[in-house]
C-alpha cells in the first residue's frame, strides 16, 4: 500500500514556510489515496494508537462542525495521496465540487537526538517491542517504555498544528480534518509511520537497534555470559510457511504393538504407545476441530486420566494411569462413564450439588409418572441431583444440564447408558436393558 519516493525541491508556499519541511528527505513515503466508503462506524480508527492520534486532532478543535465536514470528506475518498516524512504529513484535499485541491499540511515535533538516544536504549533492551513494531503493533508498554524515558511518542494536547492554504480561518479546516482523519487509518495499519512522523524511518530504526543490541552482545559476551541479536533476528526476512494439511482420513494406527516390538530398559513400550497414539488422536482431532472446540478448556487432571486410560483400559499403561492417579479402585468406573459421555460422564460420577428447586420438583413428578402403572410403582427419592428409583436404579442431573442413568451393582453406583435430555428418558433407556 505504500512506496518510498523522494521529494522534488518545491518553491510551494506552504513548504517554504514550513521549517519542518526538507524538500530532499529521503525518509518520505508515500500513500495512495483511500478510496471512498473506507470506513463505517462510531469509531474511525480501528487501534488504540490510531484513535490517539485522532483524540489529540479533535481536542484542539475549534469547530466540531469543521470536524463533521472533515468526516465526510474523509469517508468520500476527497483525500489525495498522504505523503508522510519526519514532522510533516502532506496531501492534496478537494472540496468536491472544484477540480484544484487545496495543498493540505498536519505537522508534529519531532524527537531530539537525545531523546531517540534515550528510546531507543529503551526499546533495544525489550525484543518484545523490536516484534511488535515489525508485526505493525503497539502495544501500550512499549508507549509506557517511551514514557520512561521522558519521551512521548503519541500526540498530545496542542502536538498537531494543521496548516492549509483555503481561506477558512478554523483550526483545522475540513480540509486538515480530512487529512488528520485519513492518517489514523495509515498508523492503524503501521505504527511505523508514526515514528517516521516522530524522525526515524524503519529501516533507519532497524539498523539503530541493531547496532545496540550488537554493543549490548558484546558487553554481556565480556562478562562471561552469551548474547543474542535479538534486532537482528526479528528484522530478519519472513519466510513463508507451508499450506496447512488437509482433513485427515482413514483409521488411526495403532502405534503401541509397533513400539512393543522395541523395548527399551526404563521404557514401557506400551505407556508411549498410549501416549504417542493419543497425541496423534488429538492433533487429528484439532484439524477438522471448530474454534469452539479448540477453544474449550481442557478436561482436569483426573478425566485426562481417565481418558487415556479409556484408550487401552486392560492394559499395563492404564493400570500404571490409575496407580498415579491414587485413584486406581475407581479407574473402571469411571472408563466406563467416560465411554458414554466423556469428561462430562466422569464428572457425573463424582458431582454432588443442590439443584434449583424448580428443577427438584419437576424432575421427581416426571419419575414418579414414569413408573406409575400396573402394580405397586418403586418409590422415587431424591438427594441433591440424584434421584434413586426403586433400589438398583438411579438418575442424576448433571452440571451440563443432562440426565445420566445410573445401576447398582456390587453395592456401587455404576453408569448404565448415555444421558438424556428429560429424566424420564433416561430411566426408559435403564427399562430397555
Amino acid at each position: 500500500m505504500d512506496f518510498d519516493v523522494d521529494f522534488d525541491d518545491s518553491d510551494d508556499e506552504l513548504e517554504q514556510d514550513d521549517p519542518g519541511f526538507s524538500g530532499d528527505d529521503r525518509r518520505a513515503r508515500s500513500f495512495p489515496a483511500f478510496g471512498p466508503g473506507k470506513r463505517i462506524g462510531r469509531k474511525f480508527a480501528d487501534t488504540w494508537w490510531g484513535n490517539a492520534w485522532i483524540e489529540a486532532m479533535e481536542h484542539t478543535a475549534l469547530d466540531p462542525e469543521q470536524l463533521k465536514k472533515g468526516r465526510r470528506y474523509a469517508f468520500a475518498g476527497q483525500v489525495g495521496s498522504i505523503t508522510v516524512s519526519p514532522g510533516r504529513l502532506s496531501a492534496p484535499v478537494h472540496d468536491g465540487d472544484q477540480y484544484t485541491p487545496h495543498d493540505t499540511v498536519v505537522r508534529i515535533g519531532t524527537l531530539s537526538e537525545a531523546e531517540w538516544d534515550r528510546l531507543l536504549d529503551k526499546v533495544a533492551a525489550k525484543a518484545g517491542h523490536i516484534a511488535a513494531l515489525l508485526d505493525r503493533d503497539m502495544p501500550r508498554d512499549l508507549v509506557n517504555t517511551a514514557d520512561d524515558a521522558g519521551v512521548r511518542l503519541l500526540p498530545g494536547y496542542g502536538d498537531l498544528e494543521p496548516r492549509c492554504d483555503c481561506p477558512a480561518w478554523d483550526h483545522p479546516c475540513r480540509h486538515a480534518a480530512a487529512l488528520s482523519y485519513q492518517a489514523s487509518w495509515l498508523l492503524d495499519r503501521d505504527p511505523f509511520v508514526l515514528l517516521l512522523l516522530r524522525g526515524r524511518g524503519e529501516a533507519e530504526l532497524i539498523e539503530e537497534l541493531r547496532e545496540r543490541n550488537a554493543r549490548r552482545s558484546i558487553a554481556t559476551a565480556d562478562d562471561g555470559a552469551a548474547g543474542t541479536l535479538a534486532a537482528e533476528a526479528y528484522a530478519a526476512p519472513s519466510v513463508p510457511l507451508p499450506d496447512p494439511p488437509g482433513p485427515a482420513s482413514g483409521a488411526p494406527m495403532a502405534l503401541a504393538p509397533l513400539l512393543a516390538e522395541h523395548e527399551a530398559p526404563g521404557i514401557d513400550a506400551e505407556a508411549l504407545g498410549v501416549l504417542v497414539a493419543d497425541a496423534a488422536d488429538r492433533a487429528r482431532h484439532l484439524l477438522a476441530a471448530t474454534p469452539e472446540e479448540i477453544l474449550a478448556p481442557e478436561p482436569g487432571a483426573w478425566p485426562d486420566a481417565v481418558r487415556l486410560a479409556a484408550r487401552m483400559p486392560r492394559s499395563r499403561a492404564a493400570k500404571r494411569i490409575g496407580e498415579a492417579s491414587g485413584r486406581a479402585a475407581e479407574l473402571p468406573r469411571a472408563i466406563n462413564a467416560w465411554e458414554y459421555a466423556g469428561a462430562a460422564g466422569v464428572d457425573a460420577v463424582d458431582a454432588v450439588f443442590n439443584p434449583p428447586k424448580e428443577l427438584v420438583a419437576r424432575a421427581t413428578d416426571a419419575l414418579r409418572e414414569a413408573v406409575e402403572g400396573g402394580g405397586a410403582a418403586p418409590e422415587v427419592k431424591s438427594w441433591r441431583n440424584r434421584w434413586t428409583v426403586g433400589r438398583d436404579v438411579q438418575v442424576r442431573y448433571g452440571r451440563d444440564g443432562r440426565w445420566y442413568p445410573f445401576r447398582k451393582r456390587s453395592g456401587d453406583w455404576w453408569p448404565a447408558g448415555p444421558p438424556s435430555p428429560e429424566p424420564a428418558d433416561a430411566l426408559l433407556d435403564l427399562s430397555r436393558d
